[in-house]
This record gives structure tokens, C-alpha cells and sequence, in this order.
């Protein structure tokens, strides 16, 4: 028999593999396994071994079982057939089955979500829930939808907004308890191609945090120029910044956040006056939070709120899981 009082949850991204042993109802953390062993790695891996299709899953729940077999050392127990939860890109063309994305809208209680049930084998125990992601006519997210889930949205006429930080940055729009769109904006991507493999790579130097006074002073400025010129342009002041001993490296850093932070948020509606959820990594709440308050958004705002990445995870795992074993499919 599955086990009903513990899940695994497992957030398995492109370059990522997170699993967790969580308690229910509580949602406490017992044990827990990361790699780099993120899709596009077990993939090319896959690929390589020229496999039949028919051995694709399995090939995946080897990986996975390695890290259910540090869970076990960990606790010093077996796992038995206790349910496996997947988010991620394990749903996606390079994961371990590919199913197609749930259509806007969708509701923002895991009710509708696209999902797949495989289940348990004599190689591997754990009957498995693997959830797909969602797309819009001209956008997609895979494993931000269980995080959105994991929020707790009121049920409201009034608009919501999610906003979810990273390497490709989501705004969804919430109303009436319902996802209803989806834009994505490629933040983080653009930061980590800019600070490492362009010009201005020998201009800044990541380390610090926003709680020091230079480094904020260096974001809040990017954020302001961020309104006051091009992009293009603006990114050019980061190499000047350095050749003219403007910021040290570490504060360029910042500087470098807050103009491209700024320039995502430079489109948000001016009369927007709804609720804003941010969820994420802790370092981009701060970040995020500082650009909202310097742009005004915050003081319009009903509220601005953060949740961790960890906490509305294991959340949205739970509720799709929840709604699967109410339906008898699990």
C-alpha cells in the first residue's frame, strides 16, 4: 500500500534535481538529495546509450533511485512505495515522459493541471505523479504552475499577480481563482550571459548581498536608470562604471541586477492595484521587493508578499497529489 503520510517531492529543472522526503499534513522535511543531474544532463546521457524508447523512463528512475537510496542511508529505514511527486522538465521533451502542457487558463488550486500516473514496477516501487506544465498561445512554464499552486490565491474577482523570479522571470495574472495569463521574461538569463560571457564580465564581481549600503546604492541606481535610457545603452554604463571607478566590481554586480530587474518591470501596469505574490529564491525576493518599493509599485499595490521557492513547492506537490488521490487514480 502507498504510504498516506509521507511524499517525495521531487523539483527536477533542466540543469537541477531536488528530492525531498516530506511529512503529511504538515509538510515537514525528513531528508533530502541535490545534484547537477538536471534533464538536459540525464538526456544527452540517455541519448548516448541508444536505447529503445520503450526504456527512456526507466533509464530516468535509475537516477532517481540513486538519490532514494541516499534518502534511505540518511534515515537509516527503507521508503517502501511511498509516492513520488515530479515537477520540472522531467514532463518535458528532454525528460522522462513528455506530456503535452495544460492550455490557459487554469486553476490556481492544481485542480486541472495536466498530470500522469505511472505506476510502481518490481525496479521501482514508488508509484509516481509527474505533473506537466502550462502554456498560453505564444508562452510556456514548467514547475512554476506548482508553485503558483503552492500560494494559496484567494478566490477573488479582484486581479492577483504572481511574479516569480529567475533565470526566465514569470508574471501570471490571477482572477476569479483562475491563471489567466502568461508573460515570461528572460532576467536571469540575460544577467548570467552579460556577467560572464560578454565585455562586462571583467567588470563585475558577484559575492555580497543587498543589505550592504554600497551594493543597494549601486541597485537602486540601475533601477532608476533603467527608466531613464536604453537598455543597450544602459548595460554599456557598467563597463564605464568600472573604467571610471564609479563602483567597485561587487557593487557593478548589483548595479547590473537593477538595471535589468528594472527594465523588466518598466511594462507593469501603471494602475495596477491588486495583490502581488513574489516566490522564490531568498537573494531575488530581496531584490525584487527593493525594485517594486524604488518604482512605486509597492505604495499602489494591496500587498506585496514573499514565499520561499522550497515552502510553495512542497505545497503545490501536496494539493495535485491530494486532488489525484481523491479522484482514486493514486
Amino acid at each position: 500500500m502507498p504510504d498516506s503520510t509521507r511524499f517525495l517531492s521531487c523539483d527536477w529543472g533542466t540543469s537541477s534535481f531536488r528530492l525531498k522526503l516530506v511529512t503529511l499534513p504538515d509538510l515537514q522535511v525528513l531528508a533530502e538529495s541535490t545534484s547537477d543531474e538536471g534533464n538536459a544532463a540525464v538526456f544527452a546521457a540517455w541519448t548516448k546509450t541508444e536505447q529503445p524508447a520503450g526504456q527512456r523512463v526507466a533509464f530516468y528512475q535509475a537516477i532517481i533511485q540513486k538519490h532514494l537510496a541516499a534518502l534511505e542511508k540518511q534515515l537509516d529505514t527503507r521508503l517502501g512505495q511511498v509516492p513520488l511527486v515530479i515537477s520540472g522538465m522531467a514532463s518535458s521533451t528532454i525528460g522522462m515522459r513528455e506530456l503535452p502542457y495544460k492550455e490557459f487558463p487554469f486553476a490556481t488550486d492544481g485542480a486541472d493541471l495536466a498530470t500522469k500516473v505511472l505506476a510502481p514496477t518490481e525496479e521501482f516501487a514508488h508509484p509516481t505523479l509527474l505533473i506537466s506544465g502550462v502554456r498560453t498561445a505564444d508562452d510556456v512554464m514548467r514547475g512554476e504552475e506548482v508553485q503558483l499552486v503552492g500560494c494559496g490565491f484567494a478566490l477573488s474577482d479582484e486581479e492577483q499577480l504572481f511574479i516569480h523570479p529567475g533565470t526566465h522571470c514569470k508574471h501570471v495574472t490571477i482572477r476569479n481563482g483562475r491563471a489567466v495569463a502568461l508573460e515570461t521574461y528572460m532576467t536571469g538569463e540575460f544577467f548570467s550571459l552579460l556577467s560572464s560571457k560578454s565585455i562586462l564580465a571583467a567588470a563585475v564581481e558577484a559575492g555580497g548581498n543587498l543589505g550592504v549600503q554600497a551594493h543597494r546604492q549601486a541597485f537602486e541606481k540601475g533601477v532608476r536608470d533603467s527608466a531613464r535610457a536604453n537598455l543597450l545603452h544602459n548595460a554599456f554604463r557598467v563597463r564605464t562604471n568600472d573604467l571610471f571607478d564609479r563602483f567597485s566590481r561587487p557593487a557593478n554586480f548589483f548595479y547590473l541586477s537593477g538595471i535589468l530587474i528594472g527594465y523588466e518591470l518598466s511594462t507593469f501596469p501603471p494602475d495596477y492595484a491588486g495583490r502581488i505574490v513574489l516566490a522564490g529564491e531568498p537573494h531575488l525576493l530581496d531584490h525584487y521587493q527593493a525594485a517594486l518599493e524604488l518604482l512605486g509599485i509597492t505604495e499602489r499595490a494591496a500587498s506585496v508578499t514573499t514565499q520561499g521557492a522550497e515552502e510553495v513547492t512542497l505545497r503545490g506537490h501536496a494539493a495535485v497529489l491530494a486532488r489525484i488521490r481523491k479522484a482514486g487514480q493514486l
